[in-house]
Parts: structure tokens; C-alpha cells; sequence
């Protein structure tokens, strides 16, 4: 079957502004595989369809232009908007052609807790709920620091790390001396006139105070007229800081891509007939390994049904006896432990019958099990037993020639030798087969190829979410890291002992010092710190 023509995307690019915004380039199938970001939308995307564009492009750039098919956009305010929002979309879609904002990563914060004694402003780059005030998120890291570290100074806040500074931490700050501090740690101000500086400067991260932009630019001329280069060349550098930081912008919600109609089971049996399996893969299951964070390697498993997502026996794990990013070592894993599991039940439920078929192989005498329970009649009613998890009639690997043998070697070892299984391949979308050195490429409008691109996406997006919710169990054990004071080490024997920080909030003064490594001084603070820092 000849290929679809490609369409003519020039009557399209007329109607794009020429305003700043985010673009997304999609391939045949509709799926994103480029999200960028231009000052110019016209301009930008009208480069991408110039003739002279695909003869001196690299060869990634000649590839993408070749897969577009058509493209959407979004106009935004500004190009800090911009930024923000081709961020959001790159984490969302994951486009193969992209490379930046892949990984966790997140845009900074600005945090400032009311509660403390002494509220002084941080940088965060998690949102998390412990009663602090959030500014952002902001695009321009090193404009926001010296943002930052401009107010600090222009309203007398302190940026020390003690919760409750004291004259002993006075002794070892100069800050008062150069008139950076307004020295609330020895009482030259009152708690009522720090916290109203406080709320002066969040309404000047907020964008609410312009007289005092105005202030530092009338300044800055007034230095340039008496030759005091040197000077207003500072001030120059920190007005636009401060504009790059202050620059309004909006949060973006994410938004999925319309899926196309499908039809499920027509895409089974022409997957069946195209890989030639001796019974149509009713039961599909899938793996996913997953290196967005390096700190939690996770994997998936998803199972189709009848083409259809099968929610209740999905699966996830943490990659248990893989050190570093191993891909190959954590698909053979992850395989293990899936098919062991469901052999050893199998083995438990069958009992002595599956002593006494030793001639047997593990996948026939699996098969012959599942018939023999499907045979059964309903006259038990609710009292019959359930089923053992059965196999599936294709596995499925996410990955190529790498992925699949390291899984082909882990069912072998299981002797499930018979058991059909598959690698698909993102970058090209080609079939790996055990046996076959060259790969199955198929047209990209075949229900098949679309069938398998759903379970691939499936997985993916399972293992994805996995990673969110580690990320979030994490992230009230993270807030020991903003206690002063509390080292990565002690925040461990802290966890190890108590087990959580809620456990940690009901602990006495007493029973935290009782901890290797912590005092009784210490301890009194990370009580205060926890008591200060509830959770909304």
C-alpha cells in the first residue's frame, strides 16, 4: 500500500501570529515529537518548511522535518511564558526529538514560611505542603538569585540558616556591620517591623511595588550624569535582573492529545496475523524501565485485554539489584521477577499434580492448567476458587535488540522458551523478534502498529506516575532538609529510628537528642522546626 501523500502545511502557516509562543510539531499518527519555543511563531515555524532548511540541516534536523506532518501552537505573553510552558510540555509528551527538560528537573520557587521566628526567603524547586508561602515558578535561575540577594539587602532580611539566630550567630555575621541585616538575631528590631519588611518584599516579588523599580532607574541616571560609570553600570545589571524576575507570568495547565477512533479487536487479530502467533494475543503485557529520576529507577507493567487496557493487573517496580542506569540489566529483572512470581503460584495452586508432570514444560503445563480451569463447570458458584495469574499470549519489551535478549534470556532460564514476546523500538517504531536480525517495519496507519503504540504509551505513562508518587512520598521527608542543622546523615538515623516525620512531630525533645549525632540544643530546634512547619 502506497504511502499517504504528504500534506501542505503552507496555507496553515499563514495564519500563524507573529508573536511570541510554543509550537508543536506532530509526525503522521498525530503523535508530538518536537515541542520548541520562538520570539516569532511565523518566522519560526515558516524556517522549518524553507527548502534550503532540509538541504543544510543537520542530520536530526532533516529527520524531524521529514516526520512532520502537521503542527499546533500557543501563543503566549512573554518569553519567560514561553519557556515555562515548552518545559511543561516536553515533561508531559516526552518528544523523541527533544533533549532538554527530560529529566525531574523543575523550574525554581520562592519560598518563605510565616510561622519561623524569623521568615527569611528560599529557593525550592518541589511545591511542598508545609504551611511556607510559594512565589513562581520563575524561568531565569541566575536573575532570580540576584533578585533575591538584591532584597535581602535593600529590606534588611537576614539569609542566615539558624531558625532562631542568637548572639552567637551574630558573632560570626558581618551583615549588620555592612548594613545587609536588620540584625533581628540581637533585637535591633522588633518581630511586628521584621515581618512588615517581609511583606513589603513579597509584594515586590509579586510585581506590586513599581515606585521602587522607578527609584533604582532615576538613581541609575543620576549616577551616569555625574560620570559614575562603574555605578550605574551595576545598577543597569540588577534593574534588569530585577525586570527578568518580575516579568508577569501564568501557570499552564497540561493537556492531552485527542486520541484517534479505534477498533480493538480488529488490531488484535491483524497483530496476530502480521507476527504469524499460534493464537491471537488476547493477553498483551508490556514493560517499561524508567530513568527520568536517578535517584528511584522504576519499572512497568501493563496488561491489554482484548486490545483494551486491563487497569487491575497492572504492576510496578523498584529496580531492586541494578546499580546506576543498566536498562538491560533492569528489563531482565523486572521479567524475572514477573514470570518466577506467576510460575511459583502456579506451582503452589496446582499442588501435587504438578509433581507428577515432570515431563512437562512450564509453558504447556501452564496452558494446560488455564484450559483445564476454563473447563470447569459453575455449578461452586462463589465458593470456586480464583484463577492463577495467566500468562499472556504476547510479552511485549519496550526497547530494541538490547531489551529483548536481555528478556528472552530470563524467560529461557524459566523455561518459558515458547512464550512469544516482542521489542518495539521508539525511535523508528521497528519490531524486534528473538531469532530475526533484521527488524519489522510497519506502515505507521496500520491498526497493529498502532495497537502496540498504545500499550508502549500505556506503560510508560504507568511508570511515569510511579515516579510522581515516589517523588511525593519523598517529599515530606524532604523537608528535614530545610531544618537547620540536619545533615543528610542525620536525617537518616532520624527516619531510621521514627520511621516518618509524623512520627518525628510526636517525638519529645528528649527522644530526638536520644539519636547518635544529635544534642539536645538540636534536638529542641528540629522539635520547634517540625511544630513551625505543619502540613496545610
Amino acid at each position: 500500500m502506497p504511502s499517504p501523500a504528504k500534506p501542505d502545511l503552507q496555507a496553515k502557516l499563514r495564519d500563524v501570529p507573529h508573536q511570541p509562543g510554543v509550537y508543536l510539531h506532530k509526525d503522521r499518527l498525530g503523535s508530538v515529537i518536537y515541542v520548541g519555543k520562538a520570539r516569532d511563531l511565523r518566522k519560526r515555524l515558516s524556517s522549518y518548511f524553507m527548502p534550503s532548511r532540509s538541504r543544510t540541516a543537520d542530520h536530526k534536523t532533516r529527520a524531524l522535518i521529514e516526520s512532520i506532518w502537521d503542527f499546533e501552537y500557543h501563543t503566549v505573553r512573554n518569553e519567560p511564558e514561553s519557556l515555562l510552558l515548552e518545559g511543561k510540555l516536553i515533561k508531559e509528551y516526552r518528544p523523541k526529538y527533544n533533549v532538554s527538560f527530560r529529566d525531574d528537573k523543575r523550574f525554581l520557587l520562592v519560598k518563605i514560611h510565616p510561622g519561623e521566628p524569623w521568615p527569611r526567603f528560599q529557593l525550592s524547586r518541589l511545591r511542598k505542603e508545609d504551611g511556607a508561602r510559594y512565589f513562581g515558578p520563575f524561568a531565569h535561575s541566575g536573575a532570580l538569585r540576584r533578585t533575591i540577594s538584591w532584597m535581602n539587602k535593600e529590606f534588611g532580611l537576614r539569609n542566615c540558616r539558624p531558625l532562631n539566630p542568637g548572639e552567637t550567630d551574630y558573632r560570626h555575621c558581618s551583615n549588620d556591620i555592612i548594613r545587609n541585616c536588620a540584625a533581628p538575631c540581637i533585637g535591633k528590631i522588633t518581630r511586628d517591623a521584621y515581618l512588615a519588611k517581609v511583606e513589603q518584599a513579597c509584594d515586590f516579588l509579586q510585581g506590586h511595588s513599581k515606585d521602587l523599580l522607578r527609584s533604582i532607574e532615576a538613581e541609575m541616571h543620576e549616577a551616569a550624569a555625574a560620570l559614575d560609570f562603574e555605578r550605574a553600570a551595576e545598577l543597569r545589571d540588577m534593574i534588569e535582573n530585577l525586570r527578568k524576575t518580575l516579568k508577569p507570568t501564568r501557570q499552564f495547565r497540561r493537556r492531552g492529545v485527542p486520541g484517534k477512533a479505534i477498533d480493538p479487536e480488529a488490531d488484535v487479530a491483524e497483530l496476530g496475523e502480521i507476527l504469524g502467533l499460534p493464537s491471537l494475543p488476547r493477553v498483551m503485557e508490556c514493560f517499561d524501565i524508567s530513568n527520568i529520576s536517578s535517584n528511584h529507577i522504576v519499572a512497568s507493567m501493563v496488561r491489554f485485554r482484548n486490545g483494551l487496557p486491563d487497569n487491575a493487573n497492572y504492576r510496578r517496580y523498584r529496580i531492586k539489584t541494578v546499580t546506576g542506569q543498566d536498562d538491560f540489566a533492569s528489563m531482565a529483572e523486572v521479567v524475572r521477577r514477573r514470570y518466577s512470581r506467576i510460575l511459583l503460584e502456579a506451582r503452589e495452586r496446582a499442588g501435587d499434580e504438578a509433581a507428577d508432570s515432570t515431563q512437562e514444560a512450564p509453558l504447556e503445563a501452564l496452558r494446560r492448567m488455564e484450559r483445564d480451569w476454563e473447563s470447569e463447570d459453575d455449578r461452586s458458584g462463589p465458593t470456586r476458587r480464583r484463577p492463577y495469574v495467566r500468562l499472556p499470549d504476547l510479552v511485549i519489551v519496550d526497547g530494541g535488540k538490547g531489551q529483548l535478549s536481555s528478556a528472552v534470556k530470563e524467560l529461557q532460564r524459566l523455561g518459558l522458551h515458547d512464550l512469544p514476546i516482542i521489542g518495539l523500538a521508539k525511535q523508528r517504531e521497528e519490531i524486534f523478534r528473538p531469532g530475526e536480525s533484521e527488524p519489522l517495519a510497519l506502515p505507521h496507519e496500520t491498526g497493529a502498529l498502532r495497537l502496540l503504540q498504545r500499550i508502549r504509551d500505556e506503560a510508560h505513562r504507568f511508570a511515569n506516575g510511579y515516579h510522581q508518587l515516589l517523588m511525593k512520598r519523598r517529599v515530606e521527608e524532604s523537608l528535614l532538609d530545610d531544618c537547620p542543622g540536619v545533615s543528610q546523615a542525620r536525617k537518616q538515623r532520624l527516619l531510621q529510628r521514627f520511621g516518618s516525620v509524623a512520627r518525628l512531630r510526636q517525638a519529645t525533645p528528649e527522644q530526638l537528642a536520644s539519636v547518635e549525632g544529635i544534642n539536645q540544643r538540636l534536638a529542641e530546634e528540629i522539635a520547634h522546626f517540625l511544630k513551625t512547619h505543619s502540613q496545610r
